[in-house]
């Protein structure tokens, strides 16, 4: 008889583990604490919910997250026919309908017949038996601490960001205006231009606005908060700099308002986040400004002086394990190699690369519940350039980190017609190795 397998957790590695594990014909037990607890950062009650952006980023070939798209398509993911099935439009970008995606997910998981699912609070590791621990980065206290115990350490943290939601109607498309940078694709953004004086006062009033107080279970007991590159307070990156901004998500370049035919001193974008366009989420302005005070200095951008906020962005601790030597590049725990663990407390970054590793670790985890050997992924896919990383690490310390070409192994030969062409080789490549590995995946 095929052994249950349970899996910690409902978010987006949770959900794509328990898939993998289900369509293998594994029976699943997966445990979630939503709706009767949800944590500081959790406001809905479906399953996949995310708390950040509704943006899955490039959807190109020519990037490592598309790749890394692609290659989760190919071996079946349910968080990637989610989000196909609920996009929005974002340009070359893959963005979702939050609430539609996640109840997407939610009713596929429900309604699977093999896939039992549990509302509860994890504070145990199992003793025995294949598990799939994927409760995130802010796992619960009881539970966190058996698993620092389970490490021998004390664990890692940094501090992420989310970005506030307006709503459409209350955005003046008379200073706005609809483009695409550099016209590419359909004029998806929303764009708030600025001139030289309005950003001027807008970068002085965002440099000294007031921080929001840090929860409890945010506080560090001994060090000062860190701050994930990737996901920087925008409050944060405008005070290394006043061209910081313009540089980065306020640049200009490429964004013509056509009513002047000039690119702007600076621009605030702004991306769908519904399907019927009625919300919009200021682009790279995750920020841990007190709410009062982003509508004050948020509303100093021009359009937006009157708008809404359906949402205001909030600050929370991330908590990620020191996964080399610790981990397997199957995501098992090495000296425990039917527990596995997934998503971004692993140490990879991005709702894609989080829901990867649920899907890495499900299909293991399934085979392990079959009495099967591991089957580590082709190190010249990003799936397994992930997988490599979260066991292996890099040379400096072990920080977070988003799926990139970086991760996968040379070509070994030069590639004419510059980046872009050398990115589709890489991925020819990946995806020639995961169609020679695919059988033994599907198993």
């Amino acid at each position: 008889m095929t052994e249950r397998v349970t899996v910690f957790g409902a978010g987006l590695a949770g959900c794509e583990a328990a898939w993998q594990i289900a369509r293998r014909g594994v029976p699943v037990r997966l445990v979630e604490m939503k709706p009767g607890r949800m944590t500081p950062a959790h406001h809905a009650p479906g399953f996949a919910e995310l708390c950040c952006s509704n943006s899955l980023r490039s959807d190109a070939l020519t990037n490592a997250v598309g790749l890394l798209k692609e290659e989760m398509r190919r071996l079946s993911s349910l968080i990637l026919e989610a989000a196909d099935a609920t996009r929005v439009p974002a340009g070359s970008a893959l963005a979702v309908d939050r609430n539609r995606f996640s109840d997407y997910i939610t009713e596929k998981i429900k309604a699977h017949h093999l896939i039992e699912t549990v509302e509860e609070e994890a504070t145990e590791l199992p003793d025995t038996g294949v598990a799939v621990v994927a409760t995130g980065p802010l796992t619960s206290a009881a539970l966190a601490a058996r698993i620092a115990a389970l490490t021998g350490d004390d664990g890692l943290y940094f501090y992420d960001a989310v970005a506030p939601i307006v709503a459409f109607d209350g955005i003046d498309m008379n200073v706005a205006f609809f483009a695409s940078r550099y016209g590419k694709g359909e004029a998806d953004y929303i764009n708030c231009p600025m001139t030289k004086e309005q950003y001027d006062r807008f970068y002085t009033e965002l440099i000294n606005a007031r921080e929001a107080e840090l929860h409890d279970f945010d506080k560090a007991s001994q060090q000062a908060p860190a701050v994930f590159e990737g996901c920087m307070p925008v409050e944060v990156m405008a005070r290394r700099g006043y061209d910081t901004l313009r540089y980065g998500p306020l640049k200009p370049v490429g964004l013509v308002d056509s009513r002047t035919g000039r690119e702007p001193y600076a621009v605030v974008q702004l991306r769908k986040e519904d399907r019927a366009g009625t919300m919009y989420n200021l682009v790279g302005f995750q920020t841990h400004l007190s709410f009062s005070e982003q509508k004050r200095v948020f509303s100093l951008i021009p359009g937006l002086e009157n708008a809404a906020f359906l949402r205001y962005g909030v600050m929370h601790r991330n908590t990620y394990l020191r996964s080399p030597g610790f981990l397997a590049p199957t995501y098992a725990v090495k000296t425990r190699p039917t527990l596995f663990f997934a998503g971004q407390m692993t140490g990879v970054e991005g709702y894609v690369e989080s829901a990867g590793s649920g899907l890495l670790a499900g299909v293991n985890a399934a085979r392990a519940a079959r009495g099967m050997e591991p089957l580590p992924f082709p190190r010249e896919t990003v799936l397994g350039a992930m997988g490599a990383y979260v066991s292996e690490g890099g040379l400096g310390p072990f920080v977070p980190m988003n799926a990139n070409f970086g991760l996968l192994p040379s070509l070994g030969t030069r590639v004419r017609g510059g980046k872009a062409k050398r990115n589709e080789a890489i991925s020819e490549r990946s995806l020639a190795a995961l169609a020679a590995a695919f059988a033994d995946i599907e198993k």
